[in-house]
């Protein structure tokens, strides 16, 4: 039994290494260093792109139920994360270069994989998980698009900047997390409303990075808005999103804030933190002006500018089954941004997913179809509802779960239901998983 793995990405890693431990040989491929997507920095696994954050990790809320799903059905990256995580209040994050060097040398010392440094510009004709991600090459995405017969649909993410923690001023600067939750491991760049409007002027008349003209038409994914998109809709708007201000206040003053910039961790040594919801595609001139004007940030040194870049993903409602096996040929399976899941903890549980099954496809046993009241279960029956005929990509969420019924007195309290959700997820889960026996 062999097996391809187009990408090795979050969800291409994850599909291999379920596949490999067991027992089944995998042909995995990566196209970079060779062919570069114009977003990855390395040629490592499992890079993180945009961020270095797999969101919350309570298990209360939609991501961080989803999370703990897949340490119950024997995740590998998820484990992987927690050993490379770095402080970040109630949120999981990492040190990105040591989680994918981890990922690489894992998958490179694995004899059940042969890692292939190439592209592929065809879809195989035999056992395959395409988990090519939102930047497929050219080629590839024709394959793709001449197997499904249908046109590719495209969004853009952007990516925030990077900066060096010994340049950031802590005499204005403070340490802190949201409401003291967790570790005070966000450093917080406060501002008043004089400082505030200087900072929103220059970000609403910056100059941005010119669109191809095969990009001027795609859309934006609401959740990787760039900072400057989010300004254009009201000069309060960054206020009550990114730079909200509310349980962030300075304990040396004391003071309420009109905004606050935060940074977050980027790597385990604490020399690097990227700017939390500051994803850009500004010039990088001006976004070099506009980070020197966030107090705490006057004299800071970028490492790495924000970007953008164009997203792809298929119409999956119309392609894949509950299982992401394609409904068109059977021993071709989908995982990954590709089919519409969107943030890297979605990518590698839907990794998770596709390789599993196609383990039990080659074995020939039941593909496992996980129960909508999980999180992984709800998130793939959206993804492939063909109902869903204005299909977007999405994020782990309540709203794509079955609801609960409250009593009337506790119906608008969220904390509850988070409670109650996560806990029949994850019941139902267990029983899922013991009556199917070894998934």
């Amino acid at each position: 039994m062999e097996v391809n793995v187009i990408g090795s990405g979050l969800a291409g890693s994850e599909a291999a290494l379920q596949l490999a431990k067991r027992g089944i040989k995998v042909n995995l491929y990566e196209m970079r260093p060779n062919v570069e997507t114009g977003a990855h920095t390395t040629d490592k696994c499992a890079e993180f792109v945009c961020s270095n954050s797999l969101g919350s990790y309570d298990i209360n809320s939609a991501s961080g139920l989803l999370k703990h799903e897949m340490e119950i059905l024997d995740g590998v990256l998820i484990n992987i994360a927690k050993e490379c995580s770095v402080p970040a209040g109630n949120a999981l994050a990492i040190d990105r270069n040591k989680f994918s060097q981890t990922v690489t040398n894992i998958i490179e010392n694995e004899s059940n994989i042969n890692f292939i440094r190439e592209e592929v510009t065809n879809i195989p004709n035999y056992p395959t998980i395409i988990a090519s991600g939102p930047l497929t090459s050219d080629k590839f995405a024709q394959s793709i698009k001449e197997f499904t017969k249908s046109e590719h649909l495209h969004f853009f993410d952007a990516i925030a900047p990077i900066i060096e923690k010994e340049s950031i001023n802590f005499d204005t600067a403070f340490w802190g997390s949201r409401y003291d939750k967790g570790e005070a491991s966000y450093i917080n760049c406060p501002m008043n409303k004089e400082q505030y409007e200087k900072f929103f002027d220059i970000l609403i008349n910056a100059p941005r990075i010119e669109q191809h003209d095969f990009e001027k038409n795609a859309k934006f994914f609401e959740s990787c808005l760039p900072i400057e998109v989010l300004a254009s809709r009201g000069v309060d708007t960054l206020r009550f999103g990114p730079m909200k201000p509310v349980g962030l206040i300075d304990k040396r003053t004391g003071e309420k804030n009109y905004a606050v910039v935060q940074l977050r961790q980027d790597d385990s040594a604490k020399t690097l933190y990227n700017l939390v919801g500051f994803q850009t595609n500004l010039k990088w001139g001006s976004q070099k002006e506009l980070l020197r004007s966030i107090p705490g940030l006057e004299n800071c040194n970028i490492v790495r500018y924000g970007v953008m870049h164009r997203n792809t993903f298929i119409n999956s409602p119309n392609l894949l089954n509950p299982t992401l096996q394609t409904r068109k040929r059977d021993d071709l399976f989908f995982a990954g941004q590709i089919t519409g899941t969107e943030g890297y903890t979605e990518s590698i549980a839907s990794g998770l997913l596709a390789g599993i099954n196609m383990a039990k496809y080659l074995k020939n046993e039941n593909l496992i179809e996980l129960p909508e009241e999980t999180m992984l279960g709800a998130l793939t029956h959206y993804i492939t509802n063909p109902e869903n005929k204005n299909f977007q990509p999405i994020n782990s969420n309540w709203g794509i779960v079955p609801s609960i019924e409250l009593p009337p007195k506790e119906r608008k309290n969220k904390k509850l239901k988070g409670e109650l959700l996560s806990k029949r997820a994850i019941e139902i889960l267990i029983q899922y998983k013991n009556k199917n026996g070894k998934i």
